[in-house]
């Protein structure tokens, strides 16, 4: 056992909720091009393959690193790790974060090998809960799950249409930026994306490979202007400087808050799971797709943060930002040119764009799995899909009429539609938790834990026990304001928007979804 395939028996692997299933819809198994193992997976999981398999490991690979976008996502997040400490919180914080997420993938990733399944989190947890809690417990996993992809896919669109409106400002100083003409970019955005999950579906996983390259190039096409053009800070004031700048009376706990934009750059990597069952011998390419971008991710991100400081010039005048964005100014005044500066700025927007393109399919994925387990209200509907394209189009036009209503909050409130960005991290690390700490829970007690053919082998519990910790720490300190005195601007809403929609989602589960929720379902039967 370790980080590479090993030989497995999949009549030894636990059934999937064998004992409280319901079993529905045995019918012929279309051909789809899935390979003997994945055929064998989809069987023992009781599962009918109904979408096509067009993803492999580079073009996985490509649609979890574009997806996360790390590199591309340290400009417009470092703000508040800058305000919380300076050089010292981004870049030691960054580390920080970069081990504790590569555990967290590290652990969803050896479940995804275990479970292949468009489900993820929810149906593993719906495996290997204690049997009393587990109907409930899984529920509840999809249903945070189904927050953070939907607010995930919301932030894409968002942040491809908002930027455009700070190249309008950055180039025509008399246009006066209105929030309602950022929410029509965003629907520009938004139509693009739902075409490309739509009718160029088929081309996704080569639209995908584009899409990589265009990562690493425009990596090095923002690189080397700023390190060749811009004004450098000295070594010591990137390596060695804090500056508490938010307000808070602690430095330690304003470094800690300045973890939480790191944290962010590396999520979406559990994407791959909700594609699985599009991606040909799933349970070795979704987890090795998982890992390999954390690694490849982790290391640009890093790369282009010591870049941010190093080029950072006058951080006050940065942070006036005029055209909204602060690494908008740090372009303009490091190229000491608009044109530059909107070249660099459309490099990020096009990938921001096409970022949204994988949010969309991980979401649209991940609502589909859940509803044809009758998670969802109008699982009938959303849990179909398309006979010829094979793709789940109710679950895709779900998301899109979910982003179109999100984006309805900023023409009224900035703040409001912030807020419900925020609950990203949340809804991503509380699936996250809920998962790890059941498998710890697991091995404590020496239960039987089949791996797959990816697995941590004897480094499980440790790995899974910090991952635990570090997914803990930064969901409770999302919670926090970036900055003191408080102000109902400055406010971080997330707290009260998430526990509005997890009240939200149990009072429905206890009135009506735990009568059509059984766990996951069985609509093939299950390999003995």
């Amino acid at each position: 056992m370790g980080f590479f395939p090993t030989q497995r028996e999949s009549s030894k692997r636990p059934e999937v909720m064998k004992s409280e299933v319901s079993v529905v819809n045995y019918g012929a198994e279309a051909a789809l091009s899935g390979n003997a193992q994945d055929e064998a997976d989809m069987a023992r999981m009781g599962k009918r393959q109904e979408t096509r398999r067009n993803f492999g490991l580079v073009t996985m690979l490509a649609l979890t690193s574009t997806m996360m976008c790390t590199w591309e996502t340290t400009f417009p997040f470092f703000e508040t790790s800058f305000l919380n400490g300076g050089p010292v919180t981004m870049l030691y914080g960054y580390i920080f974060s970069f081990l504790g997420s590569l555990a967290t993938c590290a652990s969803i990733a050896e479940m995804a090998s275990m479970y292949p399944t468009s489900g993820g989190q929810y149906h593993w947890v719906a495996v290997i809960s204690p049997p009393r809690y587990s109907k409930f417990c899984s529920w509840l996993t999809g249903w945070v799950s189904i927050i953070g992809w939907q607010a995930a896919t919301a932030l894409g669109t968002y942040l491809g249409g908002t930027i455009i409106q700070a190249l309008l400002v950055l180039n025509h100083p008399e246009y006066k930026a209105k929030r309602w003409h950022g929410t029509l970019l965003l629907y520009a955005v938004l139509s693009l994306t739902l075409l490309v999950n739509t009718v160029l579906s088929r081309v996704l996983p080569a639209l995908e490979g584009l899409i990589l390259i265009l990562h690493f190039v425009g990596f090095f096409a923002i690189l080397i202007p700023l390190v060749h053009l811009a004004p450098t800070s000295p070594a010591s004031y990137v390596f060695g400087n804090f500056t508490n700048l938010s307000g808070y009376g602690s430095d330690g706990l304003s470094w800690f808050i300045g973890l939480v934009p790191s944290a962010t750059l590396f999520i979406g990597y559990d994407g791959a799971w909700h594609m699985a069952e599009e991606c040909h011998h799933a349970a070795v390419n979704v987890p090795r797709s998982m890992i390999f971008t954390m690694f490849l991710n982790g290391a640009a991100g890093f790369a282009m943060y010591i870049v941010i400081l190093f080029s950072i010039g006058n951080a006050e005048e940065v942070f006036k930002k005029p055209t909204g964005w602060a690494f908008v100014e740090i372009f303009n005044s490091g190229t000491m040119s608009k044109a530059g500066a909107t070249a660099m700025t459309s490099i990020l927007i096009a990938l921001y764009i096409c970022a949204a393109f994988g949010f969309m399919a991980a979401a649209s994925r991940q609502t589909w799995a859940f509803a044809r387990d009758n998670g969802l209200p109008l699982s009938r509907y959303l849990c179909r899909t398309h006979p010829t394209y094979k793709i789940p189009l109710y679950a895709i036009g779900f998301t899109t009429v979910i982003n179109s209503l999100l984006a309805l909050i900023n023409i009224g409130s900035n703040v409001a539609f912030t807020a419900v960005l925020s609950l990203v991290v949340a809804g991503y690390f509380s699936s996250y938790l809920i998962s790890i700490f059941l498998v710890i829970l697991r091995r404590l007690r020496k239960l039987p834990l089949e791996p797959g053919p990816w697995n941590l082998g004897r480094f499980g519990l440790p790995v899974n026990i910090f991952a635990f910790f570090y997914t803990l720490l930064v969901l409770i300190l999302s919670f926090f304001p970036p900055s003191t005195p408080v102000t109902a601007q400055t406010m971080n809403w997330s707290v009260v928007v998430y526990s509005a929609v997890l009240i939200f989602g149990i009072i429905f589960y206890f009135t009506y979804g735990h009568k059509h929720y059984q766990g996951p379902l069985v609509n093939r039967p299950l390999t003995q």
